[in-house]
């Protein structure tokens, strides 16, 4: 099928390529690598990128509504693509937030860290990194490059310009891409043997005159680096805590000092910027909280242990809090918009969703954790919140995008598309209303993938149909038989309100989380793209959306920028008659818009 006609031509605007750099001297060449060989590999990631914009357009992000172009009977409504008043210009559709303040502070009402900040917990004052990066003479670093004019082009530039935060291999790098050169960085770090494998830059302590950005690295290091001044610090230095690879680093929304961490070893750490390290040991309350009969695979995998809590009396040095989520590797974690659930994918093909503010216990269990959803095989890469919260969207080894139902606590549908692992999912907000979600995908089969969904666009499977078919012939004779089956429906196992029960139903531990089976991919609703586009010869690693594009970052570091299409243009393409069955001839140079692939 052709791309819907209102939504235009995205049109490609930049390709900028990262040069990767070469290994570090001290390290040993690999002559001949074999493939096949059961060594393990330095862990890796492809370029991934933070984009930040200081200054915004507009300060509150939200859902917007929009009006209906064409038949007022259509059950998706037409989304407006280039509307600029009354929206959100920040960086990307993963890290919106459409709500201010519903939720407390992460370890609010602490009081041991509460008093571990002293008079800087007022936040009159903002602390800096005590290290020059340039001046160091740190073994972990092997080089600093500057921009000889950085000064002066930061002087000059335009507050609401896009700067670019992006890591290849050793090397990381502070991109200007409101300047005309884009390739040429304001600051390029090379670190002597760690690969920066996540970053992201802190939202709340944003300024003209200050940027927080915190690394993680395979090294287990973490680097909390301030571009302005060139200034940096290291946490968890030579792994005092937590000697595992880093995969996945954010802020918690609203915290101008605390960020998670995701270790390679299954644990999930919570650090402070200005606390200095001390060598970790798990405190009492660390002992498995959540005992499980190992023979039941299924509930075992939702246990969870907390090794420090938030609430621990220790709080003079990292980390805050330190949870131990599996023994698999965690390969990533979101926030919900309301700054209350925590949602993470593991490699072992879970979906774990926990109230990260909550530390109750009763008896055997923790209540953090809720729900523990399977893949469809393979191990879980990536997650994304829907901007209202309602759904969540992840990506895995099984080249499916599977979205889910948070309120229903359910997986709604399955989506088709990839030929190769799901690296990356994001919600496109500024095409995002109360009914009707947008969201891209990138993955290994260097695809990028648009999807429109909205609960009229899902279809009971065939398989249901049959099913209800059949139950229905069964019991109609019968209001005895009819009436029981009311009786024993059990509501979780339905895809919609009018859909028939499947046999898989959650088990529950005794206040404690909910492990809801794999469901049979026959049984689930399926989502077709609105758009299949391969947008070059390497993995892509990263999508993210801004107001006026889509951005997307490769495993061989291109960075490239599409145009949303402007408003005269769809209403012109949609008013021109199609001459091809694309309908993507002569609008730019190399669009993006094509039929979904076969």
């Amino acid at each position: 099928m052709d791309l819907l006609p209102h939504s235009g031509t995205y049109e490609l605007r930049d390709d900028v390529h990262l040069a990767a750099p070469p290994p570090h001297p001290s390290e040993p060449p690999q002559i001949n690598p074999n493939p096949l060989v059961t060594a393990p590999a330095p862990p890796t990631s492809g370029v991934k990128i933070s984009p930040v914009i200081i200054k915004p357009r507009c300060n509150s992000p939200g859902l917007f509504k929009t009006i209906t172009l064409g038949s007022t009977t259509s059950d998706l409504r037409i989304i407006k693509e280039h509307d600029y008043d009354g929206r959100h210009s920040a960086e990307t559709g993963s890290s919106n937030h459409i709500f201010n303040g519903t939720a407390p502070a992460f370890g609010e009402g602490a009081l041991a860290l509460t008093l571990s900040h002293g008079k800087d917990a007022s936040g009159l004052k903002r602390r800096k990194p005590k290290n020059n990066i340039v001046k160091s003479s740190s073994s972990f670093i092997s080089r600093v490059i500057t921009n000889d004019y950085a000064l002066k082009r930061l002087a000059d530039r335009n507050p609401g310009g896009l700067y670019v935060f992006a890591n290849i291999n050793r090397a990381f790098q502070w991109l200007d891409f409101s300047a005309k050169n884009k390739h040429d960085p304001l600051a390029k770090i090379l670190f002597t043997k760690a690969h920066i494998l996540s970053h992201d830059v802190n939202e709340a302590t944003k300024s003209v005159s200050h940027l927080d950005v915190v690394m993680g690295s395979s090294t287990g290091d973490i680097f909390w680096y301030e571009p302005m001044s060139q200034k940096y610090a290291r946490i968890n230095k030579n792994s005092s805590i937590n000697g595992s690879p880093v995969v996945h680093i954010q802020w918690i929304p609203g915290s101008e000092n605390l960020f998670l961490a995701a270790h390679s070893n299954g644990c999930l750490i919570v650090y402070d910027k200005e606390k200095e390290d001390a060598p970790f040991v798990p405190e009492e309350s660390g002992e498995n909280l959540n005992p499980v009969d190992e023979e039941n695979s299924d509930i075992s995998q939702s246990s969870l242990n907390i090794l420090k809590s938030v609430n621990s009396p220790n709080q003079r040095t990292n980390p805050v809090s330190c949870w131990k989520v599996s023994n698999h590797r965690i390969n990533s974690f979101a926030f919900s918009p309301d700054r209350r659930h925590l949602a993470v994918v593991v490699e072992d093909g879970t979906l774990r969703i926990m109230d990260y503010l909550e530390e109750r216990f009763s008896e055997l269990t923790w209540s953090r954790l809720l729900d523990v959803f399977t893949s469809y095989y393979g191990g879980i890469i990536c997650i994304c919140w829907s901007p209202d919260g309602n759904y969540i969207v992840t990506g895995g080894q099984d080249d499916l995008i599977s979205i889910w139902s948070f309120k229903e606590r359910k997986i709604v549908a399955r989506c088709p598309g990839h030929n190769s692992w799901v690296t990356c999912v994001a919600f496109d907000p500024w095409c995002c209303d109360e009914r009707n979600y947008r969201f891209g995908s990138v993955g290994d089969d260097c695809r990028l993938l648009l999807w429109d969904f909205s609960v009229a666009m899902l279809h009971r499977p065939k398989a249901l149909q049959a099913t209800a078919r059949q139950r229905n012939s069964i019991i109609a004779g019968s209001l005895y038989a009819a009436s029981r089956s009311r009786t024993e429906s059990n509501p979780t196992g339905r895809l919609r309100s009018d859909s028939m029960q499947t046999g898989n139903t959650p088990h529950e531990r005794s206040e404690g989380a909910m492990y809801h089976p794999v469901e049979p991919r026959a049984m689930t609703a399926q989502l077709p793209p609105i758009l299949s586009k391969v947008i070059g010869d390497d993995p892509v690693s990263w999508i993210g959306f801004l107001e006026d594009s889509i951005m997307t970052s490769s495993l061989e570091g291109h960075i490239r920028t599409w145009d949303r299409p402007h408003e005269g243009k769809i209403k012109d393409e949609i008013n021109t008659p199609k001459t091809s069955s694309s309908g993507i001839s002569g609008l730019g140079s190399r669009p993006l818009m094509s039929t979904p692939s076969t």
